[in-house]
């Protein structure tokens, strides 16, 4: 029987001829990926000797990013180019019986050839995975090389049948095959016997109990059994899975097994402060944990595949997973056969997965438009389809792609990502974009696929103001989308983006560096922000009360509001021993008033309380604004004026003032890896071609107005 054996410690690691000691996961770019736009992409090298082992030998590397090469005492076994799916490599025929040394190199430096190299996330490199060694391999086994986890793919239907195929490697004449379900408690439901060279097999249980999404996520088990001629075990399998149904309407929604719920998502990064992308198991639990507790009952997996691990505690827990390929911001032809390969091998590796309910081709694709995006979409989208003609595709479409493009109408299931009240317009602008999308598009189902804003912790305002970053402005925003997602039945689904702070290289705003500050809860996971305590309010049912600006410690003093979030009917607060009580739904607002000094305010309701101090002052603490460079272009980018600084750069210049901007050029090389600059002849015309080209757009006006906004935030030379 195969062993598996951890590879995890004591690798000799080489980074630009620097060596060091590591253990796995392990990733380069734990510090400089998260505060530093320059942080390295390059290739290094882990090796080790192997220890002895017997039979058939088979490597297993489950996330190396970018590239990676892997060799066996000099001689190169196997590359790899999807730096997010688990892959294997057959060791056996290099080996020579002791002593051997495995070389495995991974690159992540830009390459045009791949996915993901244009996005807002930072791209790690490193063996940030685990790493595996299946030794005592059978010659006859079920698939270990076919792009799947176990070479098996089981799919439950609603009557109680179970489809189950079989992928197997070497010679099975003579053997026999067994596959046995058991419930929860081990016992055994259904079982059948048959040749193992059976690609179709298939079995019926009784009186199934569902997977109900986290009302009671059942799992049964499938084990799968190899036997030789004498009816020996050979090899064995043992995989869950789970019966359930999910139906989505355009009108009316979506449904698991017959019963009408709202999708209440959360959006997901992988990666942690000071770890970036190597988490461990513990690090996965503690984050589907703080999933749980905000009352989230899907998550969407962004924008890769993601540990095996996440994938399982979501069956576990009964979290609906939205997966997705790292299609994103920009389609590429040349990239298209990698993306082929990234979609199987996610399809494949997690096709038993009940949590997952789609599969998702590409992500804001339109950012940076090609001829070809529609028909390379489409590819991936058939791909999907044949892969598994059981779950639905989705996409998730970047804000400005019309309501009307034909990328809308390949997926099965559409989402938008929409920050209307942070980077475009007011936060009720949602609404009226909603209803007009619905009007135009009666028989797409809909979600909201992204939405939220930035809000940095030891930032705060008594009058949050968009562009602020603040935790209130944030905590603002969420109550009005809210309130809009859960007006609309139609609208089967939303993902706030994002659940955790996460890395962001590219990013310098709100006063940090290289990291994106939307998320409901830090990069640490340490700390719970207001707008966290908001979706506990709407989603969960532990009783508990919050009350906001617990880190807004110095408050001008006199009238103000104090705001409480909570999920029970009737909440007390006491100011200074002052007691008032009042009935509401999630969000309670007390006028009240703050004395000079110390102020002691607690929320209480059903025994349950929480208590903060404030200090009361002539005014809010300076410290939690921002102030000159650590300012963000967002609050001049999307002001609503159309006054124009000459000071500053605009649509009125010419295209060589534009292009010829320290400021530009840096956002295109930051974009694109390098400067692009235009022929002298055409930095000296004098004609404003961007600005004739939008004013002979439908949309002219908004484009031109939306431009300037943003090129008005950049001084010139």
């Amino acid at each position: 029987m195969k062993q598996i054996l951890s590879l995890n410690k004591d690798w000799s690691f080489c980074k630009k001829g620097e060596f060091s000691v590591v253990d796995l996961p392990h990733t380069w770019n734990a510090e400089d990926g998260q505060n530093r736009r320059d942080y390295y992409r390059g290739k290094c090298t882990y090796s080790r000797i192997l220890p002895d082992c017997a039979g058939n030998v088979i490597l297993e590397i489950n996330g190396a990013n970018t590239k990676c090469e892997v060799y066996i005492n000099g001689h190169l076994v196997k590359t790899h180019d999807n730096g997010y799916a688990m892959f294997r490599a057959e060791l056996t025929p290099f080996l020579h019986g002791g002593g051997d040394c495995l070389e495995i190199t991974v690159d992540n430096s830009p390459d045009e050839l791949l996915y993901p190299q244009t996005a807002d996330f930072t791209f790690y490199g490193g063996l940030y995975r685990d790493v595996n060694l299946l030794t005592d391999v059978p010659d006859t086994r079920f698939a270990l090389l076919d792009k799947s986890r176990c070479g098996i793919f089981i799919t439950p239907k609603a009557d109680g049948t179970v489809f189950i195929k079989p992928n197997t490697e070497g010679s099975t004449a003579g053997m026999t095959a067994e596959y046995t379900i058991l419930d929860r408690n081990g016992r055994e439901t259904a079982k059948t016997v048959c040749p193992a060279s059976a690609r179709a097999v298939k079995l019926t249980v009784e009186n199934y109990i569902p997977w109900d999404g986290t009302y009671d996520a059942y799992l049964y088990t499938l084990r799968a059994r190899l036997l030789n001629e004498n009816g020996e075990l050979t090899d064995e399998v043992n995989e869950n899975f789970g019966f359930r149904d999910c139906r989505f309407d355009p009108e009316m929604g979506f449904f698991l097994n017959g019963r009408h719920i709202k999708i209440r998502g959360v959006s997901r990064h992988q990666d942690r402060l000071g770890l970036g992308n190597a988490l461990t198991e513990k690090e996965h639990k503690e984050d589907i944990a703080l999933i749980k507790e905000v009352g989230a009952n899907s998550v969407r997996l962004a924008h890769y595949q993601h540990s095996e691990v996440f994938y399982r505690e979501c069956d576990k827990e009964g979290l609906l997973v939205w997966a997705e390929i790292p299609v994103i911001s920009r389609f590429s032809r040349k990239k298209q056969p990698q993306a082929k390969r990234m979609l199987e091998e996610l399809i494949k590796q997690n096709y038993n997965h009940p949590c997952i309910f789609c599969w998702s081709v590409e992500n804001e694709i339109s950012i940076l438009p090609s001829p070809a995006t529609e028909k390379g979409i489409a590819e991936l989208n058939d791909i999907a389809h044949r892969l598994d003609p059981t779950r639905p595709t989705a996409a998730a479409q970047v804000a400005f792609a019309d309501m009307l493009s034909g990328l809308n109408r390949i997926p099965d299931l559409l989402g938008y990502n929409h920050y209307f009240g942070w980077y475009v317009q007011t936060r009720q602008e949602i609404n009226r974009w909603l209803d007009d999308f619905h009007m135009v598009n009666p028989a797409i189902k809909l979600c909201l696929s992204e939405y939220g804003a930035e809000g940095v912790t030891t930032l705060h305002s008594s009058d949050p103001v968009q562009g602020d970053y603040t935790e209130e402005y944030q905590a603002l925003l969420h109550e009005t989308y809210l309130e809009a997602i859960n007006a609309r039945d139609w609208l089967w689904g939303s993902y706030v983006w994002n659940m955790f702070d996460f890395g962001s290289a590219n990013r310098s705003e709100g006063g940090m560096t290289g990291r994106n500050n939307k998320g409901l809860v830090t990069f640490d996971r340490q700390t719970k922000k207001d707008a966290f305590y908001l979706y506990k309010a709407y989603w969960s049912t532990e009783p508990f009360v919050h009350i906001t600006g617990e880190r807004f410690v110095q408050r001008k003093m006199g009238e103000c509001e104090i705001k409480i979030y909570s999920n029970l009917p009737e909440i007390t607060l006491s100011v200074n021993g002052e007691e008032f009580t009042q009935s509401g739904d999630m969000i309670f607002r007390f006028p009240v008033r703050l004395q000079e000094g110390e102020n002691t305010l607690i929320a209480s309701a059903n025994g349950i309380r929480h208590e903060i101090t404030v200090t009361g002052a002539r005014e809010d603490d300076p410290a939690y604004r921002l102030r000159g460079e650590q300012t963000s272009f967002v609050q001049n980018w999307f002001e609503a004026s159309d006054e124009i600084d000459e000071k500053r750069l605009s649509l009125n210049d010419d295209l060589g003032t534009l292009m010829n901007n320290r400021e530009i050029q840096q956002i295109i090389k930051n974009q694109f890896g390098k400067e692009l600059k235009l022929p002298n002849i055409l930095s000296k015309l004098p004609v404003k071609p961007a600005a004739d080209l939008l004013s002979r757009s439908k949309k002219g006006k908004q484009l031109t107005h939306l431009a300037n906004q943003y090129l008005q935030s950049i001084e010139k030379d």
